[in-house]
Formats: C-alpha cells, structure tokens, sequence
C-alpha cells in the first residue's frame, strides 16, 4: 500500500465528495471527486494530474493578478510536486485525480529511455485541453469500473499511458518516445501467459506483468502485442472470457463462484460483460446446455 497521497488527505478535509478510488501499485493512485462551494490550498509532495469530467466553469484559481477560470469539461490541470495553488469551487464539479510520486515518474522515465534523468520537473499546467489525454481518460478511465479487479489491467496501462505522455510533453524531459521492434521472446511469452492463466481471478496490473519479462511497462505492452496481436488488457479480458464460458458450460460451479475466478467481484458486472462478447447472459446459456 502506497502512503496516503497529500492532495488526496486534503480534499477529505475540505467539501470534496470522495466517489471512488483505487490503488494501482508503483506509486500510482486514482481518485473520482465532486465539490462546490468551497477554497482549498494544495501543496504535495507528489505531483497531480487533475482532470475536469463535467463542469468545472465555475473553478477559479488564484493568481497574482486575480482569481482566474477556464476550467470545463475536458481541461486539464498538472500540479507537479512542491508546487503550491489555491482554488475557489464556486459551483458543482467532478473531476478525476491521478496521483504519483516523484519516485514512479522517475522510474517511468528510465525504464522506457533507458537512461535516468537527474530530475523530470514537470510543467505546471491550468486549465489546459490536450485531446490524446481527453481520449485516454474517457476511454479508459471513465469507462471501466474501478472497483472491479477485471479492470484493473486496463486502469494501470491507461495510467501509464497518461504518465508517459505527461513526461514527453510537458517535463523538463521531451525525449523522444523509443521505437520498438519485434515481439517478446517464445520463453518470455510462455512464461507471461502461464502468468496471466494462473491469476485470472487477481487483479493484475501492466507493472506486475512487466516485471515477469524485466521490461519497462511502454516495453512490454508494445511487443507482447507484436506477439499475440492484442494489448496486453484485451488479451487478459479475452482469457477471462475464455475461462467463463468454459466453467459455465460446464455447469457445476455456481455462477457467482465463476464471477470470482474469472477476477470479476461483482456478479452483474460480470453478466454484462459475458453478454457483450457471447450474446447472452451466464445464466441464458447455462440454461441451453444439454
């Protein structure tokens, strides 16, 4: 368990609605968020990617020459590590928090350049709109249960993803996102998919995975998909499918049961995602076996 984000302690101190959160391991926290109608001061020893989901027309922060708007849907704030904002909500807004220590960003960084950068000081932005971050957290973010740990591949890769795109465009930084060529080696592979069939019912994360084939997260996910033609979320979710339709045909587990081993912890969340790929529900094609 990381240690308790600043930003994060502080909003529960104030008027800020906690609507969810999760843990994603390495240093990386998210957290879904309304307020309104109230001023907060935030200084953190990590840094922040806030993102504006409705509203946020009424956020004001201040500045030296005055307190300034310009938030709304689909804006974006940074707030690197150490810096310092004030902000006055004078009306209802959501708005979602990425929260990662200095430390991860730093080893994002090294990972994926291989080489270490004495510091990554990242931009400090306000109210700015950039699309390839409006598309990574409504996509993926936004459209995937937090709470179930189906989705928790798919939650670390999109936050990884946002991470390495903040340290490439908006740090001291701007290197050059490497090439990759080729796929991972047939032993490396072999050994990632005995992983993944082993622990379908865990909440797997893109770091873990990664760590398996002593890669760097960007790594991994690029050849694992020049491997089997999947990112590494599709093919995990496809699996977890696979797995289901298995044990439902087979009829002897309870469905809830199968919910669990197929790293579904709600058995409605599983339903629908079942129906999605084979048209009916669990119970729908339980119900046609012999």
């Amino acid at each position: 368990m990381t240690a308790p984000y600043h930003a994060f302690e502080n909003l529960q101190q104030h008027k800020a609605r906690l609507n969810g959160s999760v843990q994603l391991g390495s240093g990386i926290q998210l957290a879904a968020w309304s307020n309104g109608n109230d001023c907060i001061t935030q200084r953190c020893d990590h840094h922040t990617l806030s993102l504006y989901v409705t509203e946020g027309y009424e956020t004001y922060q201040k500045t030296a020459s005055g307190w300034r708007n310009g938030g709304g849907p689909d804006r974006f704030c940074i707030m690197p590590e150490d810096s310092e904002s004030t902000w006055d909500v004078r009306d209802d807004f959501s708005f979602v928090h990425l929260y990662c220590t200095d430390e991860h960003l730093k080893d994002i960084a090294a990972q994926i350049w291989d080489r270490s950068p004495a510091a990554i000081n990242l931009d400090e932005k306000t109210f700015a709109d950039d699309p390839r971050i409006t598309q990574l957290y409504r996509h993926f973010l936004l459209s995937n249960d937090w709470q179930q740990r189906a989705n928790h591949l798919t939650l670390s890769t999109a936050s990884t993803l946002l991470l390495t795109h903040l340290v490439q465009h908006y740090s001291s930084v701007q290197w050059k996102l490497p090439t990759v060529r080729g796929g991972l080696a047939p032993a490396v592979l072999r050994n990632a998919q005995a992983y993944i069939e082993q622990n379908l019912s865990e909440a797997l994360t893109l770091g873990e995975l990664a760590r398996l084939a002593d890669l760097s997260e960007y790594h991994f996910a690029r050849m694992f998909k020049q491997s089997t033609g999947l990112a590494p979320h599709q093919y995990v979710m496809q699996r977890r499918m696979a797995k289901a339709e298995t044990l439902v045909r087979q009829g002897k587990l309870p469905l809830t049961e199968i919910a669990m081993a197929c790293g579904f912890s709600s058995p409605s969340h599983f339903s629908n995602r079942f129906k999605s790929v084979f048209g009916a529900t669990p119970s729908q094609l339980r119900a046609l076996q012999p």
